[in-house]
């Protein structure tokens, strides 16, 4: 994910949440509609639609990051830290994203960021 970018995703995310409308546990579509509630500066509602995609897919190691950046982004850094070290215990391990996006750049210099780093980085070492 990444702050507001210059595209207009009006078009998109209406249609997106047509569909969502019509099938309110389509997984995908709550997926895609949280990454473009985000690009588009919607914040609150990437946050709503990334919690909503944990719920139904706890195991997702990709959905807990991506609300983990939600949470960072609304300035809630214990829980986005938290939400951070549950998506890499789950198997997210792409550390050299994590130190770039844009989306955690409030966690460049704190510790427990660091730690969460090398955990990740030591995670893909291993697998």
């Amino acid at each position: 994910m990444s702050r507001k970018e210059d595209k207009d995703y009006t078009f998109e995310i209406s249609f997106f949440e047509s569909v969502l409308r019509r099938e309110p546990q389509y997984d995908s579509v709550i997926e895609i509609l949280g990454g473009m509630y985000t690009k588009a500066g919607r914040i609150a509602d990437g946050l709503k639609m990334d919690r909503k995609l944990v719920r139904m897919r706890p195991g997702d190691a990709t959905a807990h990051y991506n609300l983990a950046c939600s949470l960072a982004l609304t300035h809630t850094f214990d829980d986005a830290l938290r939400m951070l070290a549950l998506a890499i215990s789950l198997g997210y391990d792409d550390a050299a994203w994590m130190s770039q996006d844009p989306d955690l750049q409030c966690f460049k210099n704190h510790a427990a960021f660091a730690d969460l780093l090398e955990l990740a980085r030591q995670k893909h070492r291993r697998d």
